[in-house]
């Protein structure tokens, strides 16, 4: 479980902000691992204000929108496969208890809301993310996928915990289509590609952005 950088206190699933100190804490991105470009003229869903493009130090570098205000982050399509591949690897076994576990811890009740597309400002559909991710992400089909602050550590433990491979296994069996409207269907729906597993090499170049993850 993520901790407080300033006062080490458990910090509460899909949150930055820490419930002792009040202190905000940037725990999916580290100052180390990304570079802030400029001012995007994409806009934050939850904020309303202009996001911040930065690059991610990454083998081939990653440019993604981040809102300085919420630390949401906006992925143009295929781009946060690209993050996972790169963050996350040498995952053999499927841990369905530890996925539990992690659904569990960071599950929110939060009340369901659509909101706008950050490039073309049209409400966005909201899918789940993969097989048993526990992640319900907003998604416009031509522009990219939003996620909340904290949304993507979730992703990253639920790739270490055999994710991908589960949901690998579930679309070889049900043969569903990639993804699926969240208002049109309660099952579980999919992510929109197949990922892959990436070497060590490249695992070690996002230590610190995923270090709270396996502390």
């Amino acid at each position: 479980m993520a901790r407080c950088t300033s006062c080490s206190a458990p910090l509460l699933a899909n949150s930055n902000i820490c419930r002792y100190c009040g202190i905000r804490n940037d725990i999916d991105l580290h100052a180390q691992n990304y570079t802030s470009l400029n001012q995007s003229e994409r806009i934050c869903p939850e904020c309303d204000t202009a996001m911040h493009t930065i690059e991610l130090a990454m083998p081939t570098p990653l440019h993604v929108e981040r809102c300085e205000r919420c630390f949401g982050i906006f992925f143009d399509p295929g781009e946060i496969q690209i993050l996972l591949e790169n963050s996350v690897s040498g995952v053999f076994d499927i841990n369905k208890s530890l996925m539990r576990t992690i659904n569990k811890e960071r599950f929110q009740n939060k009340s369901v809301k659509y909101v706008k597309c950050p490039d073309c400002r049209v409400l966005m559909n909201r899918v789940n993310f993969g097989h048993r991710s526990g992640v319900v992400v907003d998604q416009c089909k031509k522009h990219g996928i939003w996620l909340e602050s904290g949304e993507i550590i979730h992703l990253l433990e639920w790739k270490k915990a055999g994710g991908q491979m589960l949901h690998k296994q579930h679309s070889a069996s049900k043969q569903e289509p990639p993804l699926r409207n969240y208002r049109q269907s309660t099952a579980q729906s999919q992510d929109p590609v197949v990922f892959t597993n990436a070497s060590d090499d490249l695992f070690d170049s996002l230590t610190s952005v995923v270090m709270s993850l396996f502390k």
